[in-house]
């Protein structure tokens, strides 16, 4: 198997810690009934935690379509490489160290370990454009 398609199955367990995360902490605050029930209601707004982790989530989700657009770009071209591999890696190391960081409300380093993910999402995209 591809590395570029192992990351992306790493990739959606991380996509599953996410949506958990954020909903336990949801259910913490909302309880067990808002958790089974149709959500309909209005409720105040999320604690600091569970905010923090639904933007995460978000943030996550954001970037997600693009680099599986890119890593099974590369495999499905024939252009994975080494480097298109650490990239994907890049990405992902990255989105799971960002993921506590903004739980714990990390300002500064938060904003780099993001731009770092993006580099490695450059690494693994540049193939697709540039390579012949």
């Amino acid at each position: 198997m591809a590395v570029e398609i192992r990351i992306l199955v790493y990739a959606a367990i991380l996509l599953m810690v996410h949506v958990f995360a954020e909903a336990h902490f949801k259910t913490k605050q909302y309880g067990k009934k808002w958790n089974t029930g149709a959500r309909d209601e209005d409720l105040p707004p999320l604690n600091p935690i569970a905010g923090r982790l639904g933007r995460a989530r978000g943030n996550f989700m954001e970037t997600l379509p693009v680099a599986i657009i890119a890593l099974l770009g590369v495999v499905l071209a024939g252009k994975a490489s080494f480097w298109t591999g650490m990239g994907g890696w890049i990405w992902l190391g990255a989105r799971i160290v960002y993921l506590p960081l903004y739980w714990a409300g990390v300002p500064v380093v938060r904003t780099f370990v993001y731009l770092v993910s993006l580099i490695g999402l450059g690494m693994v995209i540049w193939p697709l454009l540039f390579a012949s």
